[in-house]
């Protein structure tokens, strides 16, 4: 191949590149066009009315009666032994978690140009569900850094004792970072996300939240009430952005009665060959 004709190849490809990267962004923000749109938001409501009732009187009855004796069954806060617990909970962090979402993004863009017909369709079906996971954990992500500064609740023990009423308003500390949490924000949504793109993941996601939130009351990094919170923040931000991307017709529908389903997507089995075909020399 001449230089000329690698020079031609390469400005073809960075084209659809930036077109490519253009329309996903742009699909995001557009006018939302599904005409059950006003149906399914009626529904999203109502589940988040009920969803919040549930869990907000959960979370009221652990702050007074449990919130204090569960921190005081814990271990120390910095005990040796608990090293492997340290390590697990980072796999709830929201930056790693964000992080490993984009890079899958990045490698779907920088693959899909490469790509034509029903491979390059495959890919950016995927890519439209990974924006789905992405964005439903950097919302709700963003809701919880807006409650933390806001509220301003004591982290277990804060002050040398069990004061679990302890709060320091818009403090802008990470001592008064505790409610809710962010590390179950991230994993409820994380779980939620991905539960509702492929179900068959959803009990494995559902563990992975759950240790992801007895990680944060073993380090005494919040209180049971805390995590409760950022479940309910997790799920219902994940609920939002399904409807803003159902509304625009994006991995989603909105049947007659106003409940969104997961478009079919691509299998693992097709994804792997059109991986293979990327890839290939």
């Amino acid at each position: 191949m001449s230089a000329n004709s690698v020079a031609a190849e390469s400005q073809n490809y960075a084209s659809r590149f930036v077109k490519l990267a253009w329309l996903s962004l742009a699909q995001l923000v557009r006018s939302p066009s599904h005409s059950r749109r006003a149906e399914a938001a009626r529904r999203a409501a109502r589940q988040v009315l009920w969803l919040s009732a549930g869990l907000g009187a959960a979370i009221i009855v652990l702050m007074y009666a449990i919130d204090a004796w569960e921190i005081a069954q814990m271990p120390k806060r910095g005990t040796p032994s608990l090293w492997w617990v340290r390590i697990l909970t980072d796999f709830g962090k929201d930056e790693y978690v964000l992080a490993v979402l984009a890079g899958l993004l990045i490698a779907v863009a920088i693959v899909s140009p490469a790509l034509r017909g029903i491979q390059r369709s495959l890919l950016l079906g995927l890519g439209t569900r990974l924006q789905f996971i992405f964005c439903a954990v950097a919302v709700s992500s963003l809701v919880t850094e807006v409650l933390k500064y806001s509220i301003g609740r004591g982290r277990p023990f804060v002050g040398g004792e069990a004061n679990v009423f302890l709060f320091s308003h818009f403090a802008d500390s990470s001592a008064y970072y505790s409610f809710p949490s962010g590390h179950a924000t991230t994993a409820f949504a994380l779980a939620f996300a991905v539960s509702v793109v492929w179900p068959r993941a959803r009990l494995a996601m559902a563990v992975y939240a759950l240790i992801i939130a007895a990680t944060r009351l073993v380090l005494l990094a919040h209180h049971p009430s805390d995590v409760v919170a950022g479940a309910m923040v997790g799920i219902i931000g994940a609920m939002f952005v399904r409807y803003w991307f159902a509304a625009r017709r994006l991995g989603f529908a909105i049947q007659r009665d106003g409940s969104i389903v997961t478009l079919v997507g691509p299998s693992s089995g097709r994804l792997k060959r059109v991986a293979r075909g990327a890839f290939a020399p």
